[in-house]
């Protein structure tokens, strides 16, 4: 008899199989949220789950959670509106690159600045997968997508340092291929009291690597971004130009600091 795998309880089988291309990066952010539930012995039935549109956001349709799945980058308004009726329900959001900080970006900031007390889940794919691979905002200069044959001409954006600015008082980033260290950073992030934000740089072989690498190869792709990425450790050794174009991965800010749960942010600014 096989046995099952315990994550396996916490997926609703109606929406199966997935529908995320092979090799995609999505579906170990999948499996790695699942392991840090269930190691975190987290019951998803009081836990809200959030996804706006693109590749990522489908990730909660195949979660045993309450679910919200609507528009492109309103992940963090409905989220708030959420935490505002009912500030006790713990809430995960799952965003791309794109969600979040293009059409989702002034919702993204303004949560940020409030420490708006949710788990934002990012996956970086550096492209606007779902649609067919246009240039996003985290697109690294100078790389080819669909809209950007002759390579990208606009500066990417640095999504963690944005979220440190706007005030997010918890943010690591990680790479797909570090499973015990996204685990750990779902599992910080779940706990911490406040905006949190674990980015997660990830393989898009059907759109971004064909268009950027030339190769729909998962592990061309995965070779790639390991090659460009240092530990902060690494990173803190280097000028501002030798880090230019590297994925710095690493847990770069947790700090305790008010919440904004409605009218309560206030009473305890007073006290």
């Amino acid at each position: 008899m096989i046995k099952q795998n315990p994550q396996r309880k916490h997926i609703r089988d109606d929406k199966l199989p997935h529908f995320f291309c092979p090799g995609c990066g999505c579906g170990q952010v999948l499996n790695y949220f699942l392991r840090a539930v269930d190691e975190e012995n987290i019951n998803l039935d009081e836990m809200v789950t959030i996804g706006g549109v693109g590749c990522t956001a489908r990730i909660p349709v195949y979660l045993k959670t309450d679910t919200l799945h609507g528009v492109h980058g309103r992940t963090l308004a409905w989220a708030t509106g959420i935490k505002l009726h009912k500030p006790e329900i713990p809430i995960v959001i799952f965003a791309g690159d794109g969600d979040l900080a293009s059409i989702g970006g002034n919702h993204f900031i303004h949560a940020a600045r409030r420490n708006l007390d949710v788990t934002v889940i990012l996956v970086n794919n550096l492209n606007f997968a779902m649609t067919g691979g246009q240039v996003a905002p985290s697109t690294p200069s100078e790389l080819k997508t669909m809209t950007a044959p002759y390579g990208n001409k606009e500066p990417d954006f640095d999504i963690c340092k944005l979220a440190i600015a706007a005030g997010a008082t918890y943010v690591s980033r990680w790479t797909t291929d570090r499973p015990n260290q996204v685990i750990k950073g779902i599992k910080d992030a779940m706990k911490h009291k406040g905006f949190s934000l674990i980015e997660i740089i990830s393989q898009c072989p059907t759109h971004f690597g064909r268009y950027a690498l030339d190769s729909g190869n998962p592990q061309v792709l995965l070779d790639w971004i390991k090659d460009l990425t240092l530990t902060k450790t690494q990173a803190d050794k280097l000028t501002a130009q030798e880090q230019k174009g590297k994925f710095i991965i690493g847990e770069f800010i947790k700090e305790d600091k008010p919440v904004y749960t409605g009218s309560s942010v206030y009473k305890e600014a007073c006290q």
